[in-house]
Protein backbone atom coordinates (compact mmCIF):
# COMPACT_ATOMS: atom_id res chain seq x y z
CA UNK A 1 0.00 0.00 0.00
CA UNK A 2 1.37 3.39 -0.53
CA UNK A 3 -0.14 6.57 0.18
CA UNK A 4 0.53 9.65 -2.85
CA UNK A 5 2.47 12.80 -0.92
CA UNK A 6 3.09 14.70 -4.27
CA UNK A 7 3.30 13.60 -8.13
CA UNK A 8 6.44 14.21 -9.53
CA UNK A 9 4.78 14.38 -12.75
CA UNK A 10 3.42 11.64 -15.19
CA UNK A 11 5.34 9.66 -14.57
CA UNK A 12 6.91 9.71 -11.15
CA UNK A 13 5.62 10.28 -7.55
CA UNK A 14 7.00 10.87 -3.96
CA UNK A 15 5.09 8.37 -1.37
CA UNK A 16 4.91 6.81 2.07
CA UNK A 17 4.69 2.96 2.31
CA UNK A 18 2.59 1.54 4.62
CA UNK A 19 5.27 1.39 7.28
CA UNK A 20 6.12 5.04 6.71
CA UNK A 21 9.13 5.05 4.19
CA UNK A 22 9.60 8.12 1.94
CA UNK A 23 10.10 6.34 -1.53
CA UNK A 24 10.09 7.66 -5.08
CA UNK A 25 7.92 5.82 -7.96
CA UNK A 26 8.81 5.89 -11.38
CA UNK A 27 7.08 4.69 -14.20
CA UNK A 28 5.23 5.12 -17.34
CA UNK A 29 1.79 7.34 -17.32
CA UNK A 30 1.83 6.15 -12.75
CA UNK A 31 1.41 9.68 -11.72
CA UNK A 32 -1.32 10.89 -14.43
CA UNK A 33 -4.28 12.05 -12.22
CA UNK A 34 -2.85 11.12 -8.93
CA UNK A 35 -3.88 13.35 -5.55
CA UNK A 36 -1.91 14.33 -2.69
CA UNK A 37 -2.91 12.07 -0.11
CA UNK A 38 -4.65 9.07 -2.48
CA UNK A 39 -4.09 5.04 -1.23
CA UNK A 40 -2.91 2.90 -3.75
CA UNK A 41 -2.45 -0.43 -3.37
CA UNK A 42 0.12 -0.74 -6.20
CA UNK A 43 1.56 0.23 -9.36
CA UNK A 44 2.35 -2.67 -11.51
CA UNK A 45 5.46 -1.77 -13.27
CA UNK A 46 6.70 0.52 -11.28
CA UNK A 47 10.57 1.10 -10.13
CA UNK A 48 10.61 1.89 -6.57
CA UNK A 49 13.12 3.92 -4.89
CA UNK A 50 13.70 4.07 -1.26
CA UNK A 51 15.11 7.12 -0.13
CA UNK A 52 17.15 7.96 3.33
CA UNK A 53 16.51 11.06 5.47
CA UNK A 54 19.22 12.98 5.76
CA UNK A 55 17.91 14.64 8.91
CA UNK A 56 18.18 18.28 7.25
CA UNK A 57 15.01 18.33 5.32
CA UNK A 58 12.50 15.76 4.27
CA UNK A 59 12.18 13.92 0.88
CA UNK A 60 9.22 16.40 -0.32
CA UNK A 61 11.48 19.54 0.33
CA UNK A 62 14.61 18.06 -1.42
CA UNK A 63 12.24 17.21 -4.77
CA UNK A 64 10.64 20.05 -4.89
CA UNK A 65 13.65 22.07 -6.08
CA UNK A 66 14.22 19.78 -8.88
CA UNK A 67 13.48 19.38 -12.22
CA UNK A 68 11.11 15.96 -12.52
CA UNK A 69 12.88 15.00 -15.66
CA UNK A 70 16.69 15.38 -14.02
CA UNK A 71 14.96 12.88 -11.64
CA UNK A 72 14.10 10.37 -14.43
CA UNK A 73 17.34 11.01 -15.46
CA UNK A 74 19.28 9.88 -12.34
CA UNK A 75 16.92 7.02 -12.45
CA UNK A 76 18.09 5.73 -15.56
CA UNK A 77 22.03 6.25 -14.63
CA UNK A 78 20.92 4.22 -11.19
CA UNK A 79 19.64 1.64 -13.39
CA UNK A 80 22.26 1.71 -15.53
CA UNK A 81 24.70 1.72 -11.95
CA UNK A 82 23.13 -1.59 -11.16
CA UNK A 83 24.14 -3.41 -13.63
CA UNK A 84 27.34 -3.02 -12.13
CA UNK A 85 27.34 -2.36 -8.62
CA UNK A 86 24.20 -4.57 -7.62
CA UNK A 87 23.99 -3.21 -4.36
CA UNK A 88 24.50 0.69 -4.99
CA UNK A 89 21.85 2.47 -2.71
CA UNK A 90 19.23 4.53 -4.06
CA UNK A 91 19.58 7.29 -1.71
CA UNK A 92 21.98 8.93 -4.69
CA UNK A 93 19.03 9.48 -6.58
CA UNK A 94 17.65 12.89 -5.26
CA UNK A 95 21.46 14.57 -5.16
CA UNK A 96 22.59 12.81 -8.38
CA UNK A 97 19.16 14.08 -9.78
CA UNK A 98 19.94 17.59 -8.03
CA UNK A 99 23.23 18.03 -9.62
CA UNK A 100 21.79 16.68 -13.48
CA UNK A 101 19.56 19.44 -13.17
CA UNK A 102 22.16 21.91 -12.37
CA UNK A 103 24.85 20.72 -14.99
CA UNK A 104 21.36 21.10 -17.34
CA UNK A 105 20.96 24.77 -16.34
CA UNK A 106 24.28 25.61 -16.99
CA UNK A 107 24.54 23.85 -20.58
CA UNK A 108 21.62 26.07 -21.07
CA UNK A 109 23.34 29.46 -19.83
CA UNK A 110 26.84 28.23 -21.44
CA UNK A 111 28.31 27.94 -17.81
CA UNK A 112 31.29 24.93 -18.30
CA UNK A 113 32.06 23.85 -15.13
CA UNK A 114 36.05 22.80 -14.67
CA UNK A 115 37.03 19.91 -13.06
CA UNK A 116 40.30 19.47 -12.53
CA UNK A 117 40.58 16.57 -10.85
CA UNK A 118 38.81 14.63 -13.74
CA UNK A 119 41.93 12.21 -14.44
CA UNK A 120 42.38 11.82 -10.76
CA UNK A 121 38.66 10.69 -10.42
CA UNK A 122 38.75 8.27 -13.76
CA UNK A 123 42.06 6.56 -11.94
CA UNK A 124 40.19 6.45 -8.20
CA UNK A 125 36.99 4.69 -9.70
CA UNK A 126 37.58 3.63 -13.71
CA UNK A 127 34.11 1.77 -13.27
CA UNK A 128 31.89 4.40 -11.64
CA UNK A 129 33.41 6.46 -14.74
CA UNK A 130 32.45 4.04 -17.17
CA UNK A 131 28.55 3.99 -15.64
CA UNK A 132 28.82 8.08 -15.63
CA UNK A 133 29.91 7.93 -19.27
CA UNK A 134 27.12 5.83 -20.40
CA UNK A 135 25.18 8.81 -17.94
CA UNK A 136 25.88 11.33 -20.17
CA UNK A 137 24.76 9.76 -23.26
CA UNK A 138 21.50 8.78 -21.96
CA UNK A 139 21.14 12.40 -20.81
CA UNK A 140 21.76 13.64 -24.17
CA UNK A 141 19.69 10.86 -25.49
CA UNK A 142 16.62 12.32 -23.49
CA UNK A 143 16.69 15.71 -23.15
CA UNK A 144 18.80 17.03 -26.63
CA UNK A 145 21.72 18.35 -24.05
CA UNK A 146 25.20 17.32 -24.89
CA UNK A 147 27.42 18.18 -21.13
CA UNK A 148 30.81 18.23 -20.98
CA UNK A 149 32.78 15.27 -20.29
CA UNK A 150 33.63 17.15 -17.06
CA UNK A 151 30.46 15.60 -16.23
CA UNK A 152 31.19 12.08 -16.35
CA UNK A 153 33.91 12.61 -13.45
CA UNK A 154 31.01 14.47 -10.93
CA UNK A 155 28.36 12.22 -11.84
CA UNK A 156 31.34 9.37 -10.57
CA UNK A 157 31.58 10.50 -7.56
CA UNK A 158 27.36 9.98 -6.80
CA UNK A 159 27.37 6.70 -8.36
CA UNK A 160 30.87 6.23 -5.60
CA UNK A 161 28.82 7.41 -2.99
CA UNK A 162 26.34 4.96 -3.52
CA UNK A 163 28.70 2.01 -3.40
CA UNK A 164 30.77 3.42 0.00
CA UNK A 165 29.82 4.90 3.01
CA UNK A 166 31.11 8.32 1.61
CA UNK A 167 28.93 10.84 -0.12
CA UNK A 168 30.33 13.14 -2.96
CA UNK A 169 31.25 15.87 -1.17
CA UNK A 170 33.45 13.90 0.85
CA UNK A 171 34.94 11.38 -1.87
CA UNK A 172 35.92 15.33 -3.80
CA UNK A 173 38.09 16.38 -0.43
CA UNK A 174 40.07 13.25 -0.40
CA UNK A 175 40.76 12.96 -4.17
CA UNK A 176 41.89 16.41 -4.01
CA UNK A 177 43.89 16.45 -0.55
CA UNK A 178 45.75 12.88 -2.51
CA UNK A 179 46.13 14.66 -5.61
CA UNK A 180 48.01 17.60 -3.56
CA UNK A 181 49.95 14.71 -1.74
CA UNK A 182 51.30 13.50 -5.25
CA UNK A 183 51.44 17.29 -6.44
CA UNK A 184 53.97 17.69 -3.57
CA UNK A 185 56.00 14.16 -4.65
CA UNK A 186 56.29 15.96 -8.07
CA UNK A 187 58.10 18.68 -6.88
CA UNK A 188 60.21 17.13 -4.43
CA UNK A 189 61.46 14.70 -6.95
CA UNK A 190 61.44 16.95 -9.85
CA UNK A 191 59.06 14.52 -12.04
CA UNK A 192 55.89 15.19 -13.42
CA UNK A 193 54.04 11.83 -14.01
CA UNK A 194 51.63 11.79 -17.02
CA UNK A 195 48.09 11.04 -15.57
CA UNK A 196 47.24 8.16 -17.78
CA UNK A 197 50.26 6.07 -16.96
CA UNK A 198 49.62 2.57 -14.40
CA UNK A 199 52.51 3.94 -12.01
CA UNK A 200 50.40 6.99 -11.46
CA UNK A 201 47.19 5.49 -10.91
CA UNK A 202 48.64 3.08 -7.97
CA UNK A 203 50.07 5.58 -6.26
CA UNK A 204 47.42 8.29 -5.65
CA UNK A 205 45.03 5.16 -5.19
CA UNK A 206 47.36 4.23 -2.40
CA UNK A 207 47.40 7.84 -0.88
CA UNK A 208 43.67 8.01 -1.46
CA UNK A 209 43.09 4.66 0.59
CA UNK A 210 45.45 5.76 3.11
CA UNK A 211 43.45 9.03 3.82
CA UNK A 212 40.44 7.15 4.26
CA UNK A 213 42.56 4.53 7.09
CA UNK A 214 43.58 7.57 8.71
CA UNK A 215 40.16 9.24 8.59
CA UNK A 216 38.63 5.62 10.11
CA UNK A 217 41.54 5.31 12.79
CA UNK A 218 42.25 2.37 11.26
CA UNK A 219 45.81 -0.31 11.98
CA UNK A 220 47.90 -1.07 9.25
CA UNK A 221 49.06 -4.49 9.74
CA UNK A 222 52.16 -3.90 9.08
CA UNK A 223 55.96 -4.66 11.03
CA UNK A 224 58.41 -3.64 8.06
CA UNK A 225 59.45 -0.21 9.77
CA UNK A 226 63.06 -0.60 10.25
CA UNK A 227 63.81 -2.75 7.23
CA UNK A 228 62.36 -0.38 4.79
CA UNK A 229 64.53 2.85 6.66
CA UNK A 230 67.04 0.99 6.22
CA UNK A 231 66.82 -0.02 2.22
CA UNK A 232 65.08 2.99 1.16
CA UNK A 233 66.12 5.89 3.37
CA UNK A 234 65.49 8.71 0.99
CA UNK A 235 62.05 7.15 0.25
CA UNK A 236 60.93 7.08 4.10
CA UNK A 237 62.25 10.67 4.43
CA UNK A 238 59.72 12.19 1.49
CA UNK A 239 57.07 9.74 3.27
CA UNK A 240 57.67 11.59 6.73
CA UNK A 241 57.35 14.87 4.78
CA UNK A 242 54.41 14.01 3.25
CA UNK A 243 52.44 12.28 6.33
CA UNK A 244 53.34 15.07 8.00
CA UNK A 245 51.45 17.61 5.28
CA UNK A 246 48.68 14.84 5.71
CA UNK A 247 48.62 15.63 9.24
CA UNK A 248 48.42 19.24 9.56
CA UNK A 249 45.28 19.52 6.79
CA UNK A 250 43.68 16.72 8.90
CA UNK A 251 44.61 17.32 12.08
CA UNK A 252 44.95 13.31 12.31
CA UNK A 253 48.03 11.64 13.72
CA UNK A 254 49.47 9.41 11.20
CA UNK A 255 50.02 5.76 11.93
CA UNK A 256 54.34 4.75 11.55
CA UNK A 257 52.99 1.93 9.21
CA UNK A 258 51.11 4.34 6.99
CA UNK A 259 54.37 5.87 6.13
CA UNK A 260 56.35 2.69 5.87
CA UNK A 261 53.99 1.88 2.76
CA UNK A 262 54.07 5.11 1.26
CA UNK A 263 57.72 4.75 1.35
CA UNK A 264 57.79 1.35 -0.75
CA UNK A 265 55.14 3.07 -3.03
CA UNK A 266 57.80 6.41 -3.79
CA UNK A 267 60.70 3.68 -3.69
CA UNK A 268 58.86 1.90 -6.93
CA UNK A 269 58.33 5.42 -8.63
CA UNK A 270 62.45 6.13 -7.53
Amino acid sequence: MFRVVKPLNNNGLLALTSEGREVILLGKGIGFGRKNGERVERFPGAKVYTLVPDGKRSALQAVNGINPQAVELAARILEEAKTVFPDIADDILLPMADHIAMALERKRRGIRLPNPLQHDIMAMFPDEYRVAERGLAAICEESGAELPPEEAGYLSLHIHAGVSEQNAGDSLTNIRLASDCIAMLERELGISFRRTELKYTRLISHVCYMILRIRAHEDVPIQMDDYVQNMYPDACALARRICRFLEERLQLPVAPAEITLLAIHIQRVL
